[in-house]
């Protein structure tokens, strides 16, 4: 009979988005999620992430559900949109104190936190900039995911920086099925590569901040 071994990690995983609400609460801006979800015809019976599963508010909720079941971790995403909410430049300290107190409650239940850097929900300012399909966006993706790594990685052990690049360019910049919803066909190798560029540059950046937690890319 195969097992699994002894180290093997069960955890729970969502994406900010999907599960958090509260979009334009505590200096949070708008992403490519939000734009898309509300354009009509884009999503089944236009529902939005406005409400979702109002895990802003019932965090403490969910994640004591998660003890109960017994799972060791839970990978939530960081909604950049919540934490530099023009893309660049100011930090929203009510973004990073919301996910310190996920992780910090995490902890106090014995499931480690793991936290993925982007889980699709670029700003929509950066979108208007060119999104992905510009360099810049690498550059501001790495300044962002230093911030949250100096801010949080007293509680956060591990370490996403994106979650599968591929759905974000190409369902979002050819089949335009996901946000920006944009059909461009080859062009959106562009924003593929500068994604894995932002995902080096992020690499790069928190490792310069100094710790060895595992930093991944989920593809």
């Amino acid at each position: 009979m195969t097992r699994f071994p002894a180290d093997f990690v069960w955890g729970t995983a969502t994406a900010s988005y999907q599960i958090e609400g509260a979009v334009d609460e505590d200096g949070r801006r708008p992403s490519i999620w939000d734009t898309f979800s509300h354009t009509p015809g884009k999503v089944w019976n236009g529902d939005t992430g406005d409400v979702a599963c109002d895990h802003y508010h019932r965090f403490a909720e969910d994640v004591a559900l998660m003890a109960e079941l017994g799972v060791d971790a839970y990978r939530f995403s960081v909604a950049w949109p919540r934490v530099v909410p023009a893309g660049t430049g100011a930090v929203n300290p009510a973004g990073l104190d919301f996910y310190r107190r996920v992780a910090e409650t995490c902890l106090e239940h014995g499931v480690q936190p793991y936290a993925t850097l982007y889980h699709w929900d670029l700003p929509q300012v950066l979108e208007d900039r060119g999104g992905w399909l510009s360099r810049d966006t690498a550059s501001a993706f790495a300044d962002y995911a230093a911030v949250v790594h100096e801010a949080l990685g007293d509680v956060i052990g591990s370490w996403i920086t994106l979650n599968e690049p591929w759905c974000s360019s190409l369902l979002g910049y050819a089949a335009g099925v996901h946000a920006p919803g944009l059909q461009l066909g080859s062009r959106a190798l562009e924003a593929a590569h500068h994604l894995l560029l932002g995902h080096g540059l992020a690499v790069t950046a928190m490792r310069e901040q100094g710790g060895d937690a595992p930093i991944g890319i989920t593809l």
